[in-house]
């Protein structure tokens, strides 16, 4: 049973607003670049009405793989010649129309530039009249290569502008996100879009960024008032920047420690020191051992302090920040300790993976035992 109800647009009125504001700028920059490229006396049609809708992608869903500079451009221009091929192979405009459409959806199937409006491109080679008609091949160029041209060189000079990403580009990572988090690869997604046997105006990647986001919801639905400040280790190990590196190694060993928050007089975190960094700046001809799990021994050059070899660029927690914002970090990114700070900056607490599950742990096992009573 078909549904006529709308479906939902989930678009705030401050993006409604700038789309909208866009597809203004972009057809009053379009008409007025087309009148001075050829002229405010010439017979050429300004503006082609299939623009409408082309700015309607362009300004209004710019992420779809329907928007794209080689959809508009790709799928106009061959629109247009396919439009014009058929009106000069067939007299009878009727049949023409007809031929033009579906050859014209072949072609950018076969050029991978599907653009809804380059449709009503063809139609428009066929239908326009005299004045269309005698332009003959030169109606692919100007005015259907102006006019999008100038359309799309407004959308990617206002979305530049308003702060938006156009062409749209999917998360880096995202992929690889999703594999080591749900097992599965792009080329199970792609044989998936594949069956499916229609084609869906989103991008692969960006289905894979939003089952990323969905899976980092469910798990701060399921983990809903569980914090930093509740798992964190609060007995965190610091050194200052002035500390020695022999004595911030020390201090990993003696602790079976991975890293060292640096934090300055007002115990405010300022850098990390971790194993890692001892061994890139140990001397060329410093070895490692192993002993209890650690590295035992990592010569540096004489006189080292933290300062030389700390990471300044520290991600941090915070004290009140949901647990499962953390998730994506340490399972994802490749992190295995944070810093937890409070509002100042100031050193809080340490939290790792271990930290993590065990808090994970206990919420399930809390919430077995409320479902239990």
């Amino acid at each position: 049973m078909f549904s006529l109800t709308p479906a939902a647009i989930h678009l705030n009125n401050k993006e409604r607003l700038r789309s909208c504001l866009g597809a203004l700028i972009g057809i009053a920059l379009t008409a007025g670049l087309t009148r001075l490229a050829v002229g405010a006396n010439s017979s050429l049609p300004l503006l082609l009405a299939p623009m409408g809708a082309s700015a309607v992608l362009l300004f209004a869903v710019p992420a779809s793989p329907l928007s794209q500079p080689w959809s508009i451009i790709g799928g106009n221009l061959v629109s247009a010649l396919v439009g014009v091929a058929c009106v000069r192979a067939v007299g009878d405009s009727m049949v023409a129309a007809t031929m033009a459409v579906p050859l014209a959806i072949a072609a950018m199937f076969y050029l991978r530039c599907v653009h809804p409006p380059s449709g009503a491109v063809a139609l428009t080679a066929v239908l326009g009249g005299t004045t269309v008609h005698g332009l003959g091949y030169g109606f692919v160029l100007a005015p259907v290569g102006l006019n999008s041209v100038a359309l799309l060189a407004s959308a990617l000079v206002y979305h530049r502008l308003t702060g938006h990403r156009y062409p749209h580009r999917a998360a880096s990572g995202a992929a690889q996100v999703t594999e080591r988090r749900t097992g599965f690869t792009r080329a199970d997604l792609e044989e998936a879009l594949a069956q499916h046997g229609e084609m869906l105006d989103v991008e692969a990647e960006d289905l894979q960024t939003l089952f990323n986001e969905v899976e980092i919801r469910a798990y701060r639905r399921h983990m809903e008032n569980l914090f930093c400040a509740d798992v964190m280790t609060t007995a965190a190990r610091t050194v200052r920047p002035e500390t020695t590196a022999d004595a911030a190694w020390n201090l990993l060993r003696e602790h079976q420690i991975k890293a060292l928050p640096v934090i300055d007089d007002e115990q405010r975190v300022i850098g990390i020191v971790t194993q890692t960094d001892f061994v890139v700046h140990a001397h060329a001809h410093a070895h490692a051992q192993v002993s209890a799990g650690l590295p035992g021994t990592v010569r540096l050059r004489p006189r080292v302090l933290v300062r030389d070899i700390m990471s300044g660029e520290v991600k941090t927690a915070h004290l009140l920040q949901p647990i499962s914002e953390l998730v994506p970090m340490f399972a994802s990114y490749g992190h295995h300790h944070l810093p937890v700070v409070d509002t100042a900056n100031r050193l809080r607490g340490m939290v790792t993976q271990a930290n993590l599950v065990a808090g994970l742990y206990q919420k399930s096992l809390d919430q077995m035992i409320a479902r239990a009573a």
